[in-house]
């Protein structure tokens, strides 16, 4: 088959606000076209939102603790602004305050607050492009003395540890030549482990990142585990783009571009692998032009 017959690899990267039953949904494939969807988490529905031409560097995102806002990192290596980071109310991306970054190093931030944001951007970096303006009670600053460095981290390592992860294994990379089937290799893996609350940590949740960049792949080579450290068995969930908890205390995981959903007995044992429900197929989506309503533009209010 011709490479240019190929369907293009349709991958999920959910954000879940962390004092609501609310979560964002980065829908990825082709590669310069991303969807942004709303996942009302409690009855698992959604809201399909704008989509945007150009990389959004997902692992450089947060939500607000409500889930009402979203911080966005995006380039489409154009003028004006090349890159930029951006604040919107999901799902839509139209920004209600945005800060050109103008390369891809750094960008980004996070809600310390629902109103306190902190950007991952340089001290000449911190200036909003002609025409935004932030409402006088939300405040916005730096992420330290070093911000506007790194790339996925230091955004996508904070997050998860103020989410509730812990880096319990930090990994040795080993990098290959350029057009090798894998660019970064890690051996061992970098570990990220989270426990099951309502369990009172029986159950925890591994994410392995096992490399970076692999040919007519992901960027990022994961494998998820759920360990019963009761018992010591482990459920592998192989290949999936992503997994956490629920707030209910479900697990959650997406896999080519599709989420699921598994539960728990009412003895507190989580249910067979083969039992989870496809809660939605994202999979078959194509752009689609899409206007952001009034309410969209404005940062408080319905």
């Amino acid at each position: 088959m011709d490479k240019g017959d190929l369907k293009p690899q349709v991958r999920l990267y959910p954000i879940i606000a962390r004092a609501a039953n609310r979560a964002v949904v980065f829908r990825r494939g082709p590669s310069k076209r991303v969807q942004l969807v709303l996942w009302h988490m409690e009855k698992d529905t959604f809201e399909e939102g704008q989509w945007f031409k150009g990389r959004i560097y997902e692992r450089r995102c947060d939500l607000s603790p409500t889930g009402k806002l979203l911080i966005y990192f995006a380039a489409n290596y154009k003028t004006p602004y090349y890159s930029w980071t951006a604040v919107s109310k999901p799902p839509f991306l139209t920004a209600l305050a945005l800060w050109p970054k103008g390369d891809c190093w750094g960008g980004g931030g996070l809600f310390e607050k629902e109103q306190k944001i902190r950007l991952n951007h340089g001290a000449h970096e911190m200036t909003l492009a002609d025409g935004f303006a932030v409402p006088p009670r939300v405040s916005v600053e730096r992420l330290g003395s070093y911000a506007g460095r790194g790339e996925d981290d230091p955004i996508m390592h904070l997050r998860l540890t103020r989410d509730g992860w812990k880096n319990e294994q930090s990994g040795e990379a080993i990098v290959h030549h350029e057009g090798g089937p894998v660019f970064v290799e890690y051996k061992p893996a970098i570990v990220y482990v989270k426990k099951h609350g309502p369990t009172r940590g029986r159950y925890e949740l591994q994410m392995h990142i096992l490399g970076i960049r692999e040919r007519d792949g992901p960027w990022y080579i994961l494998d998820h585990r759920v360990k019963d450290t009761k018992t010591g068995s482990t459920i592998m969930l192989e290949r999936t783009e992503w997994a956490d908890w629920c707030h209910s205390g479900d697990l959650l995981f997406a896999k080519e571009g599709r989420l699921f959903r598994l539960g728990f007995t009412g003895e507190g044992v989580l249910h067979e692998l083969k039992t989870a429900k496809l809660i939605i197929d994202l999979s078959e989506r194509a752009f689609t032009a899409l206007a952001a309503p009034a309410e969209a533009k404005q940062w408080f209010g319905k």
